[in-house]
């Protein structure tokens, strides 16, 4: 127990929260009724954040989309979701959502994870900081990685197992991250893998779709329009498990390109 608790307070996060929360759980396996007791005295205290704006959404996105490429990538990300906007305030006046779908997930799709963004995300200072607030003591980092370059999917399962690399991926996190502006470019070694490929295909189709669906957007259409554009969501993971989520959501994209062309909301199509 001591060591638990130990271990709550170095991670410095809502310490007296979650030692709480530990007391509570010990208490439940032994006396489920007692908690309940416990729980029934309190009054519940809510945190409700303040409603973000699309502007607030849009501006903080851009900061990350600077840090990730650079302004001309960012400013990119903001006249997208400007015309939608627009469009949106144009043609279904009343109706919101379709702009802050494309903020979120137009962002999520440019902001791809590749290998830059890994080492800049490792070697910005962040990671070793929660490493020092979290652990004590002489330490060893050992990262487990699977390189596009260095690593063959497996025969038989597609899959791609990751190898382990030593400390020594710190210094060259910190050169590949210097790198960045290679992304995409005819010198981005690791822009010609079907991985990276499919990240810019996706960008793009999301940019084909926008611009074919404001033209068509109405207040009938608009809830399919939003949901077309939440798709990204969707698509998680890597590799094999990426692709089988990608499939679904194309499946998905096709049906609600026939409703939006066909005029009839997703109501009415399902």
């Amino acid at each position: 127990l001591a060591a638990v608790e130990r271990a709550i307070e170095l991670n410095g996060q809502a310490v007296e929260f979650n030692k709480r929360a530990l007391a509570l759980g010990r208490l439940a396996a032994h006396d489920a009724a007692a908690v309940q007791r416990e729980l029934a005295a309190t009054q519940p205290v809510r945190s409700i954040e303040p409603a973000q704006t699309l502007d607030a959404l849009v501006e903080r996105r851009m900061t990350y989309l600077t840090a990730y490429q650079d302004a001309a990538y960012a400013e990119r990300y903001r006249t997208l979701v400007h015309k939608v906007r627009d469009a949106e305030r144009e043609r279904s006046r009343g109706l919101t959502g379709l702009a802050e779908a494309a903020a979120r997930y137009y962002f999520k799709l440019l902001a791809y994870k590749d290998e830059y963004e890994v080492a800049r995300l490792y070697s910005n200072g962040g990671f070793l900081k929660k490493i020092e607030a979290t652990f004590e003591g002489d330490y060893s980092l050992r990262f487990h990685l699977a390189p596009p370059l260095l690593t063959r999917p497996d025969p038989h399962t597609g899959r791609v197992s990751k190898r382990e690399y030593g400390p020594w991926m710190m210094s060259a996190f910190r050169v590949l991250a210097r790198l960045k502006g290679l992304r995409g470019s005819a010198l981005d070694v690791f822009g010609h893998t079907a991985e990276r490929r499919l990240d810019r295909e996706l960008i793009a189709e999301y940019e084909a779709t926008v611009d074919g669906l404001l033209g068509q957007l109405n207040v009938d259409n608009h809830v399919v329009a939003v949901e077309l554009l939440c798709l990204p969501e969707y698509i998680r993971g890597f590799g094999h498990v990426r692709a089988e989520h990608l499939a679904k959501v194309r499946a998905r994209q096709k049906e609600l390109l026939v409703s939006l062309q066909s005029g009839v909301s997703r109501k009415a199509a399902a």
